[in-house]
């Protein structure tokens, strides 16, 4: 186990299980992930192998001889029927049957319709009336001499979910987990492996978690297919519903009029639209207009009664073109229905995450760790509800006076929710209160400009926060307005024009192909965390161009993705020098002591291939303490400098079919900075 895995097993005893199993021991049962994750904290939740290996048998038992698959539905009717009475895991959902006066429950998978509940259930377990819910039934048979009798009978009936959390337990154990932490297990929690994801990275996923522990917050994340973006509101949480395909009716949603009965608003704690987007899918206006009134009032109507309920709203939707493209041509609404592209609805909406930012799934993105019981973090989550931590930020910042209300309520309800997820004691430090805080603003934000193209008629705001100790106004952009801004619409009647040619060390620079004609110039070039568009030929071309020999100075070319990104250095410097031409790249780094062998292997490999080309490899190592600067030096002249080496990158798939693999523009990248210097050419 890592430090991490050990130290979440010391503080949560018994509420932990290792991530690994439920992939292990799912299979091909169609159930949710805090189904077998309550079946694992019952029997696996110790760090103790021959008790793991126990407990595992033991689930995989309780599933195979208990969970019904659709395929196996008349094998099972036959076990009760043989056997008289039999356990089942299955979702149950209860309808009242208002001419017989008795509330009749409905089995997913089994099949059974119409068999009888006791008003008890109801009572405890009101969600049994809306969606369903996972349950161990125990149903018996009992043979009929009347037709319209039902011979099946519901015994005993019990909802899949932790039955009791002790929070204050969980906020003192809090304390002994450092904020990066803190993160990793809940990253590790929703089932990710945290190694693989930058801080920003990371903040993009736990703000999924927000509307579990936000009452009526309205969050928005459209981004390419395959993030994962539904996956955290269909395997988390019992308290969460998710709608396939995007489309349902008012009287589920909300309320039936007819019949009086209320909608998934009601009973759940987070309503989730997935596939979201679609200009095809069929809108009910009148359905746009109650969501509307729903999202900023928290009330909906009943003929001449108002109700109010506490269920976040979540969308989820795949965009298909690029960010650039939606910057200059149209805007992130762009892919919904057009009823939803409605700038009274959207206003609505708290926070726009950025998915184009989230790598699509693959196997090295998950985690094999410990993490909680996602429905033990479920249930702290929903008792944090109670809570408002929207004002914390108030001792050091105060937010721009501009900000209009509904702008400041969207900030103010993801802080909170960022605060409960990341330090629900409240204890964060200032400089972590403003992280979260410009994060949010930055997210609300995005959804403002994007009305602004949409309608001319509302006003544009300066989101800006003010720390209250030095007085110092910091404005918050968004991160693609930071990586395109010759694309942001700086006023509202004209198209925003591409830049033919900027120079390379401006950090407005656009992302286009370097052209010969960009001339170099010193300078200095911030690149923020999780942008795209950065690759070796932006960063260098101008200023590499024409030499013959080039240093570069860097310890860490040591691991596999270190000295592949040196090899996609060498092909710049072939690309860039004439044929008939020859340029030298003399590379200073340091010995892994851990992997040597492999390093020089690699090394040597690169030298090799080299050979004969119009470009070579000459390599040694400085194994000195003091060696930790990391450039390049050209015999024209150039010192570039480089706080993170040729190391920008953020783990990509490597596939020869992603487009990552084959161009670096298409990487998320790590912060980093660039110093372009002039000094006297050898």
């Amino acid at each position: 186990m890592t430090s991490l895995d050990q130290k979440i097993n010391k503080y949560f005893a018994g509420l932990v299980v290792h991530k690994d199993l439920t992939k292990t021991i799912k299979g091909n049962a169609i159930v949710p992930s805090y189904v077998l994750e309550y079946l694992l904290g019952q029997h696996c939740a110790t760090d103790d192998e021959a008790s793991i290996q126990s407990g595992i048998e033991t689930v995989k038992n309780i599933l195979t001889k208990h969970f019904v698959h659709r395929n196996e539905s008349e094998l099972i009717k036959s076990t009760i029927k043989e056997k008289g009475r039999h356990k089942v895991i299955d979702k149950v959902t209860v309808e009242l049957n208002d001419k017989a006066g008795v509330y009749e429950a409905q089995f997913t998978n089994l099949g059974l319709r119409k068999v009888q509940v006791d008003s008890d259930y109801i009572k405890k377990h009101p969600k049994l009336l809306v969606g369903g819910v996972w349950c161990i039934a125990e149903l018996s048979y009992q043979p009929v001499e009347e037709v319209k009798q039902e011979p099946w009978h519901l015994e005993s009936l019990k909802p899949i979910q932790v039955a009791h959390v002790d929070v204050d337990q969980f906020l003192t154990a809090r304390k002994e987990f450092s904020t990066e932490e803190w993160m990793d297990v809940l990253l590790q929690s929703m089932g990710f492996n945290p190694e693989m994801f930058s801080r920003r990275g990371k903040l993009l996923l736990l703000v999924r978690l927000i509307p579990f522990c936000e009452r009526n917050y309205n969050l928005i994340e459209l981004g390419p297919k395959g993030t994962g973006k539904s996956h955290i509101y269909s395997e988390f949480s019992p308290h969460g519903i998710l709608i396939s395909g995007g489309e349902i009716t008012v009287a589920k949603l909300f309320v039936n009029n007819a019949s009086g009965k209320i909608g998934l608003v009601g009973y759940w704690d987070c309503v989730c639209f997935d596939e979201f987007a679609g200009k095809d899918k069929k809108v009910d206006k009148n359905l746009v207009d109650i969501m509307k009134n729903y999202m900023a009032n928290k009330s909906f109507s009943r003929g001449i009664e108002m109700l109010g309920a506490e269920a976040s709203m979540v969308f989820m939707g795949n965009t298909r073109k690029s960010v650039p493209y939606m910057m200059k041509h149209s805007n992130f609404f762009d892919e919904l229905p057009d009823k939803y592209i409605d700038p009274a609805f959207l206003d609505r909406i708290h926070f726009y995450n950025a998915g184009w930012e989230t790598s699509p799934l693959r196997s090295e993105l998950f985690t094999s760790g410990f993490g909680f019981i996602v429905d033990y973090l479920a249930e702290v989550l929903r008792h944090l509800r109670n809570q408002d931590f929207s004002h914390a930020y108030q001792k050091h910042f105060t937010l721009n006076s501009e900000i209009t209300t509904r702008d400041r309520d969207g900030v103010q309800k993801t802080f909170s929710g960022l605060m409960k997820v990341l330090f629900p004691n409240q204890n964060s430090t200032k400089q972590e209160a403003e992280e979260i805080l410009a994060f949010a603003l930055e997210g609300r934000r995005r959804v403002k400009e994007q009305i602004l193209k949409i309608d001319e008629t509302f006003a544009s705001v300066t989101f800006s926060y003010t720390d209250l100790e030095s007085n110092k106004e910091t404005e918050v952009t968004t991160l693609e307005a930071k990586q395109y801004p010759t694309l942001v619409r700086h006023d509202r009647t004209t198209a925003p024009q591409q830049s033919e040619e900027l120079p390379l060390d401006q950090h407005d620079a656009p992302f286009a192909t370097v052209k010969d004609s960009v001339k170099a110039k010193p300078g200095h070039l911030v690149v923020p965390e999780n942008s795209k568009g950065y690759g070796f030929r932006r960063l260098f071309a101008a200023h590499l161009r024409g030499a013959r020999q080039i240093s570069v100075q860097d310890p860490y070319i040591r691991a596999f993705w270190q000295i592949r990104n040196l090899m996609e250095f060498m092909q710049l410097i072939h690309e860039l020098t004439p044929e008939g031409e020859e340029t030298k790249v003399v590379v200073l780094t340091k010995s892994d002591p851990d992997r040597c062998v492999e390093q020089e292997d690699n090394l040597r490999k690169i030298q090799e291939s080299c050979a004969g080309s119009r470009v070579s490899l000459e390599y040694s190592y400085d194994n000195t303490d003091g060696f930790h600067a990391r450039s390049i030096t050209t015999d024209t002249g150039w010192k570039i400098s480089l706080d993170r080496g040729l190391d920008i990158f953020q783990r990509y798939e490597i596939s020869p079919f992603s487009l990552a693999t084959c161009v670096q523009e298409e990487r998320l990248t790590k912060a980093f900075e660039v110093s372009y210097l002039v000094q006297s050419a050898q």
